[in-house]
């Protein structure tokens, strides 16, 4: 009888080892999800512990889940026309780097775009880094 298992076993070891998302399709993820003004979608690839930091500074602007959970949240509220679309995407090991231009954000007309670094283990966003064009 264990002999006649072992094949399902390797297939089911196969499979789970294929399906680990990559970085890329974790961000991607995060993206469709923002999109669509997901929450629970968006915060499914985020880690408990995440950090948002600000390149220019270095400051952490947000920290941990449930701040995530709770600024993403209202802004999905308030931006029923979000959208972000990707100028370019570069990956580099587990990070992904968006040249991202955004529409909708609070109902506001005018656009913004952000350089963001998505930083990825073990398939969740564990820290975002956000560049800003200089005013």
């Amino acid at each position: 009888m264990m002999k006649n298992l072992l094949p399902f076993f390797l297939i089911l070891t196969t499979v789970s080892l294929s399906a680990q998302m990559t970085p890329e399709e974790v961000v991607q993820k995060q993206l469709e999800t923002y999109n669509n003004r997901d929450i629970d979608g968006f915060m499914s690839v985020i880690d408990q512990n995440v950090t948002l930091h600000d390149f220019s500074t270095g400051e952490i602007t947000l920290e941990g889940f449930e701040a995530c959970k709770k600024v993403y949240g209202a802004l999905f509220e308030a931006s029923p026309k979000l959208h972000s679309k990707i100028l370019t995407r570069t990956i580099f090991d587990n990070k992904v780097i968006d040249h991202e231009y955004i529409t909708g954000r609070k109902g506001s007309d005018t656009a913004i775009e952000l350089v963001l670094i998505y930083e990825v283990n073990l398939e969740k966003i564990t820290k975002i880094t956000v560049l800003r064009k200089q005013e």
